[in-house]
């Protein structure tokens, strides 16, 4: 499962119990001294400079003077959840293919040019977004920023590469969910948890619909969505935002303007009732994974179902947000424990529909069923008791600090300004999300543990483990591969 939103970091025990004035003071930027330009090493400074080329291309910027370094990244509003079917993975396929060749540059060459620069680069595709990095000194960025806009404008490449890298694509699929059962049976559990929303499909898509795919569904795609008004250029670090406005000008503003085609809603229907899957597959443990459909964070507006997300992501780091917090002490403790390892995550905010999942791998003796019971009864918990404000104080504090730990990563900052342009959000968005979920009380988790766990909005996945004889070696990880 991924992590909890409301973690990311290891707490001290001081930080732990610092009173929440001192660290929301800690969280404040030093103020740079006026005139100091980028000979000033300060810590980052809350202000990020937003700009519209002419193309309508977006630029977000965000100063860190700490270091002569910088972040470039490209982000693009598109990732699995706009393909369609039968051409499941093509978004995470294209982007392997970004760094195939231009007019001007030889498969290949892309990188290599980069660590020439003392940077280093790589590339990511998600169901919401596709997105290209470089971190690199910071005077060596009009040189990156030129070579990302050649490949975001002129990305070409012969069908034998395509052929190549298209099986590079196929063996990671193998790798890292083919021969994983727990990802298997994570990505069986989205196609059977949603039946109209393009989430179901994973991104790295079906191995069928991989062995079909040809080069011209990867540029058909490429040319249907690498527009720059579907995109944002965020740099952050060492930079002085008008210069970097003027070399944006230079190198993406140039780039012909296109509209983005359209997109069709595809909304996910009611659920009425109870979903379960049963996977068989060679592992050494069971494993219980329940997911229940809740709403979103679709955007920072003050509305019952956005209080309701907000709660929930609370609940689940209540449940699971620090070492020894209620599905730890309770189920994998004691002579008794029910469970190895047990876990909770809100999908707070995305572009599809999201979900609350509990999951957990049964002890030696103990089975799915009474896992999934006992899971299922600590929720029902707090839905019947509450929880008390130390323990959401506690959870909050956590918030705080994991948002003051983010500002020590010039890499962190630039993702998170992505992450906020690509589902529509304000460049200080954290501030804004520290403020909500401070004001949740605990009779707002105790609402939403009664309201969204209940049979309709659940499916339940149970991995039923077959012997492990026979299986082959594990797979070394391909050549080629980006991430």
């Amino acid at each position: 499962m991924k992590p909890n939103l409301l973690l990311g970091i290891s707490l001290t025990t001081a930080l732990l119990s610092a009173p929440w004035n001192a660290l929301a003071q800690a969280a404040q930027p030093r103020q740079e001294p006026a005139g100091q330009g980028s000979q000033t090493r300060s810590a980052p400074s809350a202000q990020v400079h937003t700009f519209r080329l002419a193309n309508g291309m977006t630029l977000w910027v965000k100063p860190d003077r700490r270091a002569p370094t910088a972040v470039h990244m490209v982000w693009l509003r598109v990732g699995s959840m706009d393909e369609v079917d039968g051409t499941s993975g093509v978004a995470h396929v294209l982007e392997h293919m970004l760094f195939k060749g231009t007019p001007s540059l030889a498969v290949g060459e892309f990188s290599r040019r980069v660590a020439a620069l003392g940077g280093r680069d790589n590339a990511f595709t998600a169901k919401d977004y596709t997105g290209y990095y470089q971190q690199i000194p910071s005077d060596q960025l009009a040189a990156v920023m030129r070579l990302e806009a050649d490949r975001f404008a002129n990305n070409q490449w012969p069908d034998a590469e395509f052929v190549k890298e298209l099986e590079v694509v196929k063996e990671e699929r193998r790798l890292r969910t083919d021969d994983n059962p727990r990802a298997q049976l994570h990505e069986m559990l989205m196609a059977t948890a949603l039946s109209a929303s393009p989430y179901r499909r994973p991104i790295v898509g079906w191995m069928s619909d991989l062995e079909a795919m040809s080069a011209q569904d990867a540029r058909d795609f490429y040319r249907k969505w690498y527009t720059p008004s579907n995109a944002v250029v965020v740099v952050a670090g060492d930079v002085d935002p008008l210069q970097v406005k003027v070399l944006a000008d230079q190198y993406y503003g140039v780039i012909p303007a296109r509209s983005v085609a359209e997109r069709k809603p595809q909304q996910e229907p009611e659920q009425q009732g109870l979903r379960r899957l049963e996977f068989k597959a060679p592992a050494e443990q069971a494993y219980v994974a329940l997911a229940f459909k809740v709403p979103r964070l679709a955007n920072l507006d003050v509305t019952p179902e956005h209080n309701d997300a907000l709660a929930l992501t609370v609940l689940a780091a209540v449940l699971d947000g620090y070492s020894g917090a209620r599905l730890e002490r309770t189920l994998t403790q004691g002579n008794t424990r029910l469970a190895d390892s047990v876990g909770a995550h809100n999908g707070l905010m995305g572009r599809g529909p999201q979900f609350f999942y509990l999951d957990g791998v049964p002890s030696p003796g103990q089975t799915p069923e009474a896992l999934e019971v006992a899971l299922r009864a600590q929720v029902q918990r707090v839905a019947n008791e509450g929880v008390i404000e130390a323990e959401l104080e506690r959870v909050k504090t956590q918030w705080v600090a994991s948002e003051i730990y983010k500002l020590d990563s010039v890499f962190n900052q630039a993702r998170e300004l992505g992450v906020a342009w690509i589902l529509g959000l304000p460049p200080e968005h954290g501030a804004q999300l520290i403020a909500r979920l401070r004001q949740v009380t605990p009779a707002q988790v105790q609402a939403v543990a009664q309201k969204y766990f209940g049979d309709d909005n659940l499916t339940v996945a149970i991995l039923r483990p077959q012997p492990l004889s026979g299986q082959s070696r594990p797979r070394r990880a391909p050549a080629g591969a980006r991430h």
